[in-house]
């Protein structure tokens, strides 16, 4: 027997042990139902599309310092305002005679950087602040949803300006205002769910052998909430980064000479109608990305959450 046919059996042996409708343990099954639901996305192209893209910005992310054929920050005034293609310069250069190829490759950290962060803060703060309520009920719900609705009754944008505003301008003022405005969604979202859950069987079960409302909440509300969750960040990841990217254009967010995506756009806007690719190549970074999360988002609705795709 060939190493090439061992090799392909305990392919074979594997994919058929993840596939079975008996899993023969807890983590078993939770093996199983991540391989099948990999196969439900791995079969929407345009999903892996858009998931292809984002590990593309990743990799461009990562290894930005070995990619960027300039320096992002040099200045070379006798070479401002380059077209496409001149002079080694691949996407042209701004009005500084700056790359942007350069700036464009840096300029994904900062887009990473923001999204990771509001993505790490709005939905945590979302999920607790909406299963408290919806478990808890009475004036505990009242209250934290009708902050809840003083917080979705303002436009996303124009609440971050506000913010940033007392703040200070500034990265790390912009993600912490985007957050602020990006958690309602998730805390209306979660609250619904809980409301869902916490009339189920299991859950009185539950609460029958002595669990206290934490240990409910936390051991078993949440994990049946972080699917609802993960599609919905990833739906509203393409809003994210337009938000930072308008805070970065009216200058409330990354600080020049930060390589900002929305920063490029607002210095390049000034020679939008003769030097058209300063402003064009970022927005059209940000489009990319940005359609690549909600492609993305797509898939994962489906795959996680059947019934919300099949509506």
């Amino acid at each position: 027997m060939t190493t090439e046919t061992t090799n392909s059996r305990r392919k074979e042996s594997l994919r058929d042990w993840l596939l079975t409708d008996t899993p023969t343990s807890r983590r078993h099954a939770k093996l199983a139902s991540a391989y099948k639901s990999w196969l439900r996305l791995r079969s929407n192209h345009m999903a892996m599309f858009g998931l292809g893209i984002l590990v593309l910005l990743g990799f461009v992310a990562a290894f930005a310092p070995w990619l960027a054929p300039y320096d992002p920050y040099a200045q070379v005034l006798s070479d401002r305002l380059l077209p496409i293609g001149s002079e080694g310069h691949l996407l042209g250069t701004d009005s500084l005679g700056r790359d942007i190829l350069s700036r464009l490759i840096y300029g994904s950290r900062i887009t990473l950087y923001i999204v990771t962060l509001v993505a790490l803060i709005a939905p945590v703060a979302g999920l607790m602040v909406g299963t408290i309520a919806g478990y808890a009920g009475g004036w505990t719900d009242t209250i934290l949803m009708r902050i809840t609705d003083i917080f979705l009754a303002f436009p996303k944008l124009v609440l971050a300006l506000a913010f940033v505003a007392a703040l200070g301008a500034g990265i790390e003022n912009a993600v912490l205002a985007i957050s602020l405005t990006a958690w309602p969604p998730y805390a209306r979202l979660a609250r619904a769910e809980t409301l869902t859950i916490r009339s189920s069987d299991f859950i009185s079960a539950i609460r029958l052998q002595g669990a206290g409302p934490v240990r409910i909440i936390t051991r078993h509300i949440w994990p049946l909430c972080i699917s609802s969750l993960i599609v919905r960040v990833t739906l509203d990841m393409a809003g994210i980064i337009l938000t930072a990217a308008g805070l970065g254009f009216l200058g409330l967010g990354a600080q020049p000479p930060s390589p900002e995506w929305g920063a490029m756009i607002s210095e390049g806007r000034r020679f939008l109608l003769d030097h058209w690719w300063v402003a064009t190549i970022p927005g059209l970074a940000i489009f990319t990305v940005s359609l690549a999360f909600n492609l993305l988002g797509d898939g994962l609705r489906d795959v996680l959450d059947p019934k919300d795709g099949a509506s």
